[in-house]
């Protein structure tokens, strides 16, 4: 069977341009005793733990293999606000393109926005909620 192509329009809204997710940019959750959760990863799982408490897991973006990407692994004590207002026992970060374009999209869409889009050296961030109670950390990165 032969593949269908892509009209020219759809590869170059793929291309950085389209509000949109483009993969995960972290995965974050609670438990009991951080450190302790921290260390059963280290040592039976080989995850590496820094300084903040975090792993990052890096991998190289598929159009762009110069593009190093990042993934963030954290624990958070229970019942940290860093999740607030959400009463989940995670967090999920969305890497996304076109981080302007995506909150007018999600305030037309009617999507709680939580904070104001903040600027960091490493990228661009905003929270909102999804339909679920979930709150959602957004992530543009930096270049």
């Amino acid at each position: 069977m032969e593949k269908e192509s892509k009209p020219n329009n759809e590869k170059s809204e793929s291309k950085g341009t389209t509000p949109k997710v483009i993969g995960i940019g972290g995965i974050f959750f609670y438990s009991d005793n951080p450190q302790e959760t921290n260390e059963w990863y280290s040592k039976n799982l080989g995850i590496e733990i820094n300084d903040w408490g975090s792993a990052s897991f890096e991998t190289r973006d598929i159009g762009n293999p110069d593009r190093i990407n990042s993934l963030q692994w954290k624990t958070f004590k229970n019942g940290d606000e860093y999740f607030a207002p959400s009463n989940k026992d995670f967090m999920i970060n969305y890497q996304v393109q076109n981080i302007e374009g995506l909150i007018t999209k999600l305030k037309e869409n009617g999507v709680t926005i939580l904070d104001s889009l903040t600027t960091y050296d490493y990228g661009k961030f905003i929270h909102i909620m999804d339909n679920d109670g979930n709150k959602i950390e957004l992530w543009e990165p930096a270049g």
